[in-house]
């Protein structure tokens, strides 16, 4: 744990920088390798876990006065950090997914179903922004039964290709998956992912791949069947609409966190009145300091995130840079 007598005022403004982890996934590739320059596990790595309190993977800070503690350890012992957020736990989780191969058809409870049916853990709303598709490249997000008894049968038929709801996709585009929407990611394609610090999924369908340990991987049809929402209206289309305003798009907002995307150009002057806020850099390089640019100046680029906390101030950044951003939706 830290020890307070070498912290300072300026340890409490400063950005905490964390050391990705990383899962591996029958799905997986190397692409967080060859586009990011992490260096990931042998294997097939379908996950960078970027910033993470989860259980299943607790980042631990790189560097400044607080290297080597983990993120939970920070928001139980030093929640100021975080404005005095509420919670029992860091409430973001941020992802890279490499889908080299399909990823499971799968699902997501809400909070009410998950803190009842999955041992007190949060449901799992997130978002996806497309970093990179292949040519003519789709994702699954929606299904096309109107009841439980409906998506059952087509189920039970293998109608997939009537059930699923096929979006076609691009590099830039954008995606609200709710709790209870039923979705995949697909073959060549790379996204960074926002959502509650979760990792409760449901598989509806598999391909019948095996697993590592040569058998079907388990499914979860009578969770699922119970949690999707049926009168979902499934979309046709990523294509961000919203307008980009002095370099700022908003992405989306719920009442777990807001996400936005800015563009960067030379320099740019970023407000931080949340309690905290998650920033990843998807393209670009350049430096950043808080405290309005009179903090810590720090070397990032593409793959680079971090976390701004309460009394960061104003975050200034020069380069040239595109960033993706998340925070709880309230200010404090």
């Amino acid at each position: 744990m830290l020890d307070l007598d070498k912290n300072t005022d300026r340890s409490y403004n400063d950005l905490i920088f964390l050391k990705p982890l990383f899962h591996n996934k029958i799905w997986g590739g190397r692409r967080l390798a060859e586009e990011y320059g992490y260096d990931i596990p042998e294997g097939a790595v379908g996950e960078c876990w970027a910033i993470s309190a989860h259980p299943n993977g607790d980042c631990e800070v790189a560097s400044g006065a607080f290297e080597g503690n983990t993120l939970s350890e920070l928001w139980v012992s030093h929640r100021e950090l975080f404005g005095n957020a509420e919670g029992d736990r860091f409430p973001l989780l941020i992802k890279i997914l490499d889908a080299k191969d399909d990823l499971s058809v799968q699902v997501h409870p809400d909070d009410t179903y998950a803190a009842e049916h999955e041992n007190g853990s949060l449901g799992k709303s997130e978002c996806w922004y497309i970093l990179d598709a292949k040519e003519n490249g789709d994702i699954v997000v929606g299904q096309n039964a109107s009841s439980k008894e409906e998506f059952a049968a087509m189920v039970e038929q293998g109608k997939w290709s009537e059930l699923l709801n096929y979006v076609p996709i691009k590099a830039g585009d954008f995606f609200r998956i709710d709790p209870g929407t039923v979705h995949a990611i697909r073959t060549g394609t790379l996204i960074l992912e926002t959502q509650q610090s979760s990792d409760i999924t449901y598989r509806v369908y598999d391909y019948d791949r095996l697993g590592d340990d040569g058998k079907p991987r388990d499914l979860h049809l009578a969770q699922s069947l119970e949690v999707i929402d049926y009168a979902q209206k499934a979309p046709t289309s990523g294509e961000i609409t919203a307008p980009e305003i002095d370099g700022k798009t908003e992405l989306m907002s719920c009442k777990y966190f807001s996400v936005e995307k800015y563009e960067i150009h030379e320099a740019k002057t970023i407000a931080q009145p949340w309690p905290f806020m998650c920033i990843s850099v998807i393209e670009g390089e350049g430096t950043v300091c808080a405290d309005g640019g009179n903090g810590v100046e720090h070397r990032i680029c593409k793959g680079s995130h971090f976390i701004a906390p309460a009394s960061s101030g104003s975050l200034r950044f020069t380069g040239t840079m595109t960033l993706i951003t998340s925070h709880l939706p309230h200010t404090k």
